[in-house]
């Protein structure tokens, strides 16, 4: 099975070393759907539409990958960011079209997960980063000059992770005005992982899909609501999909919206 289909996303159903067989050949805007990321696009139409325009969905979340078996249509392997993007450049250390720019993090962070990757790789395969400022997505001066910035360091690899919604709708808005980068990553909390700044959970979490527990009491303040409220209708939708109730937010026949959250 090529794609499996959870709620209104068709997820790849590749292994990472296939994802990045493809992504030498072809090139690609490459998304990581979660729980999170599930629950936004029941509403979120822009967020949708920015889905429908990447090229590969890969999934990030042992839940889904549980969801997946539960409605007969087992996914082959769980690709989350923090683990694609240090697979992605471990399988490029020795490949020098493989250019990286960073870009997400708090000040400073980014440039700290270029020095620790360039010296895990023993070169400069990452060469910019840059950590935008808050709402930057909505300052078109800003976005404009990162483009620039971009396109002068002759990346032909854009990692970026400033969270979803956010950083997919960027992707969307601005990759065809990156003129070298053929390969857009979309990696979330990544660059803070490895900077250092922040700490995954220990493996066996990730593998048994309580990852989300660590992170919760990790950040608190920040991911209780995801995490203890927004997150719970999933599992009422992935239940009506199994029945055959799930409504899609759209016609997949005219491609007509019908979104939950309004226009």
């Amino acid at each position: 099975m090529k794609t499996v289909n959870l709620l209104n996303v068709s997820i790849d159903n590749l292994s990472i070393t296939e994802l990045f067989e493809k992504l030498d050949c072809e090139g690609g805007v490459v998304f990581t759907p979660n729980v999170d990321h599930l629950i936004k696009l029941q509403y979120d139409r822009d967020f949708y539409e920015a889905y429908n325009t990447s090229t590969y969905r890969v999934c990030d979340s042992q839940i889904l990958m549980y969801a997946s078996k539960f409605l007969g249509t087992p996914i082959k392997e769980k690709i989350s960011g923090s683990d694609l993007f240090p697979a992605f450049y471990m399988y490029h250390k020795d490949n020098q079209k493989i250019k990286i720019f960073l870009l997400g993090a708090a000040e400073g962070i980014a440039k700290k997960a270029q020095e620790k990757i360039n010296q895990k790789i023993g070169r400069e395969i990452v060469v910019e980063a840059h950590s935008p400022s808050f709402g930057f997505e909505n300052n078109e001066e800003e976005c404009e000059k990162i483009i620039d910035t971009i396109n002068k360091s002759g990346a032909t690899v854009l990692a970026i992770g400033v969270g979803a919604p956010k950083q997919e709708k960027w992707l969307v808005k601005y990759k065809s005005k990156l003129t070298h980068v053929k390969i857009f990553l979309a990696v979330g909390a990544t660059i803070d992982f490895e900077a250092g700044c922040k700490a995954r959970s220990p493996k066996w979490m990730s593998e048994v899909g309580i990852e989300w527990a660590y992170r919760l009491l990790s950040e608190p303040r920040r991911l209780w609501k995801r995490y203890l409220i927004e997150g719970l209708p999933f599992f009422r939708l992935i239940l009506e999909q199994k029945l055959g109730f799930y409504k899609m937010p759209f016609d997949s026949k005219t491609g007509e919206l019908e979104w939950k959250g309004g226009s």
